[in-house]
């Protein structure tokens, strides 16, 4: 229980791909997918990341959050995901209780987290925002396009070379949604 990258680290080619209007389809999928699977117990099922933004290119990977009631408890969702053909990639009992399962075509991910959880909060902002604000979309783009050229360990190591941009992004939507009083 306590291994945290299931499998060991994997060396992947970051591939950014233009925007494909099919990625909200696969969503609807997958999401059905696991609604099925959880019924009730996926309090919400929400297409993020880049895939989730029209007109923004991206990894072909579809993320998508699920909010249980505690995702600690592996015993309450985990083996009906699995039956639905998902596999554990990651256990991060230190960061939110995090899990992320994908399937076997390694292009969808699913992120676990507990109802509450700011990370969730995070992302669903982060998309919005790139939703309504084409400057901060295309700067994004063109930060995740200029990664995408380098030699990276792991998808882990990408990610986090773009945590900079995305914490200005975050600030800012911050700023928007709390402007300084006067």
């Amino acid at each position: 229980m306590s291994e945290i990258l299931i499998g060991g680290i994997e060396k992947r080619q970051i591939v950014i791909a233009d925007y494909d209007p099919r990625w909200p389809a696969k969503f609807d999928h997958h999401a059905a997918l696991i609604s099925h699977a959880l019924g009730t117990k996926a309090l919400v099922i929400e297409h993020v990341g880049s895939t989730s933004v029209p007109g923004l290119a991206a990894k072909p990977i579809i993320d998508i959050d699920v909010l249980v009631a505690d995702s600690a408890d592996e015993a309450t969702y985990l083996e009906p995901l699995l039956a639905a053909g998902y596999s554990l990639r990651v256990r991060e009992p230190d960061w939110h209780e995090h899990r992320m399962l994908r399937t076997p075509e390694l292009d969808v991910h699913i992120h676990v987290f507990s109802s509450g959880c700011a990370e969730f909060t995070r992302h669903v902002q982060f998309r919005n925002w790139l939703l309504t604000h084409d400057e901060d979309r295309l700067l994004y783009e063109s930060v995740k396009r200029k990664l995408a050229h380098e030699d990276w360990p792991d998808m882990n190591a990408y990610a986090s070379a773009k945590s900079e941009i995305v914490e200005a992004i975050l600030t800012r939507t911050a700023a928007a949604e709390n402007p300084p009083s006067i």
